[in-house]
Formats: C-alpha cells, structure tokens, sequence
C-alpha cells in the first residue's frame, strides 16, 4: 500500500519548513503567526456555512484568499519572497474592506453602548473572528519587533480594517434577522 502524501513525517520531531526551505523549531514565533492566520480561516469558514444561500459570500471567499497569500509571505523570510513570486495584500483589498464598512455600517443603529458578542450563529461565528483577528495584529506587531521587515507590506492595516469588518459584518447580520444586539450594562 502507498503512503498518503497528507503526512510526510519530517515534522515529526518539531522542525518544520518555511517556504524558502529553512528548517526551524514550530515553536518560533513565525509559525505561530501564520498558524493563527489558518485558525482565522478555518473560522471564516465556519462562519460562511451558518449564511443563508442567498448571502453574498465572494468578499468572505476572497478574504479567505487573502489570508492564505499572508500566511504564505510569513511562511518564507522576506529576501526570498520575490524569488517565489509570493502574492501580497493590495490597498485595493483594505479599500473594499473600507467600502463594505461603509456600506453595511450606514443601515445600522448607531452604538451608544458596548454590545456583548452573540447573536445568531453566523454573527457570533464573525465576533469570533474578530477576537482572533485581534490577537493575530497583536501578534503580528510582537513579531515584527523582533524581526524588523518581516511583517508584509500592508498587512497591520488589512488586519486592522478586517477586524472592523467582522464586527460590523455581525452587527449586520443580527440587524438583518432581526435579532437585538445585548447591550452591555457594567453592574453598580
């Protein structure tokens, strides 16, 4: 019987390969990294499949893309980049986050309050991944401390704009299915 080519155990004793070809421990905080971006989108993921059919999934979908570009650039050090031709975050993407803000923030009722996440199934799949969307930019600015010029071009402010994406996405998709957002209230 064949071996399958999912598992090819040369990470079995906790080295793995970036796409350069350099071995280092998965442990690093590189991998972490793009390991939290592949969390995200496994989420996306969860979260697209508690939309209705007639939900325009193609801007979910090409974020979806989008994150697999990031975590390819954090999977391969900066100077070989160019070399495997790596896709990179456009400004055009961070705009029709901006404009998909925009657009979905303008039907809804202004906050006055904090809201608690929840909500339907798909809005607290979202609130999710803005939390992680959060943590990854937390991440991502630990890392590029440590290793300046690592983190691509564009992606602080595409992480920063999607988390804001999530979170009007939710406040969206509670409004549309009529479902009130819970305010939080600090107790006296």
């Amino acid at each position: 019987m064949k071996k399958s080519a999912v598992y090819t155990r040369t990470g079995d004793k906790g080295i793995t390969g970036l796409v350069g070809g350099t071995r280092i421990k998965k442990s690093d905080s590189r991998i972490h990294l793009y390991g939290e971006v592949d969390e995200l989108n496994s989420y996306i993921g969860l979260g697209i499949s508690f939309l209705d059919k007639s939900f325009d999934k193609s801007l979910l979908q090409q974020i979806q893309s989008s994150l697999f570009d990031l975590g390819s650039n954090l999977a391969c050090e900066k100077e070989k980049r160019s070399q495997f031709k790596l896709p990179q975050i456009k400004t055009s993407s961070i705009e029709k986050l901006e404009s998909d803000i925009d657009q979905m923030d303008s039907q809804l009722i202004p906050l006055k309050h904090f809201i608690l996440p929840g909500g339907s199934s798909a809005a607290a799949a979202f609130h999710v991944c803005r939390t992680v969307c959060r943590r990854i930019e937390r991440q991502m600015v630990d890392f590029e401390e440590q290793n300046p010029g690592e983190v691509p071009e564009n992606a602080l402010q595409y992480m920063n704009r999607l988390s804001d994406y999530f979170f009007i996405l939710s406040r969206y998709l509670n409004s549309s299915n009529q479902i009130e957002e819970t305010q939080w209230i600090p107790e006296a």
